[in-house]
């Protein structure tokens, strides 16, 4: 059975556990990093010498990193779906999840961290002001996309949308001022339909 290393409330482990919920794959999930410690040990850094979370193991077959974990599951479980057998959807799909991690959450992982993850004396204004305003200007880019596709590579769930709907949970849970982002609105409100987000990603921020 597919082994998962992470806690729950991480975003990147939320991304493998949606992809698997999406497909029905059944898993075993250890927790691990946070409050749980585990990373650190030589068992895991064998593993995952990053000492991060998610790490995979299927079959024999050991994988970190959470976008390339969410492309090999949809790729060996969700072709057709998740996984967009046509060349330019799945460009499209490849594209916004490395979207995500060069552009999107850089920008919001200061807010989400000063506000959920630190204490209120030691909390940075400005720091955390610049990351939501950031945030709000690339957030931007993807509202306009959406503005002709009801997912982020086309007119269905690929695994396009896993990396940046963890993300934008976080964007609107958030308690911020935020400016009103139409297509994106629409976007998300279609992922908050889906059990599988609603059991994998929609989870108190801690």
């Amino acid at each position: 059975m597919l082994k998962i290393w992470g806690r729950t409330n991480s975003v990147n482990v939320q991304k493998v556990l949606w992809a698997c919920a999406e497909m029905g794959l059944p898993y075993e999930r250890i927790d691990a990093g946070g409050e749980f410690g585990e990373v650190n040990t030589p068992q895991y850094r064998a593993l995952n010498p990053n000492g991060l979370v998610p790490t995979i193991e299927d079959s024999g077959f050991v994988l970190w990193e959470s976008n390339a974990i969410v492309r090999y599951l949809c790729a060996r479980h969700g072709a057709g779906t998740l996984w967009p057998q046509n060349l330019v959807v799945r460009a499209e799909a490849d594209k916004w999840m490395d979207w995500h991690n060069s552009t999107l959450w850089p920008s919001l992982r200061p807010l989400f961290w000063g506000l959920i993850r630190t204490s209120v004396d030691q909390r940075d204004a400005k720091l955390l002001e610049e990351s939501r305003a950031r945030s709000a200007e690339v957030l931007v880019y993807l509202d306009d996309h959406l503005r002709n596709h009801a997912y982020v590579a086309g007119d269905s769930l690929t695994m396009g949308d896993i990396p940046v709907g963890c993300g934008v949970w976080r964007w609107f849970t958030l308690p911020i001022q935020r400016s009103e982002l139409p297509h994106l609105q629409r976007w998300f409100q279609l992922l908050r339909q889906r059990p599988a987000y609603q059991s994998s990603v929609m989870l108190p921020l801690t």
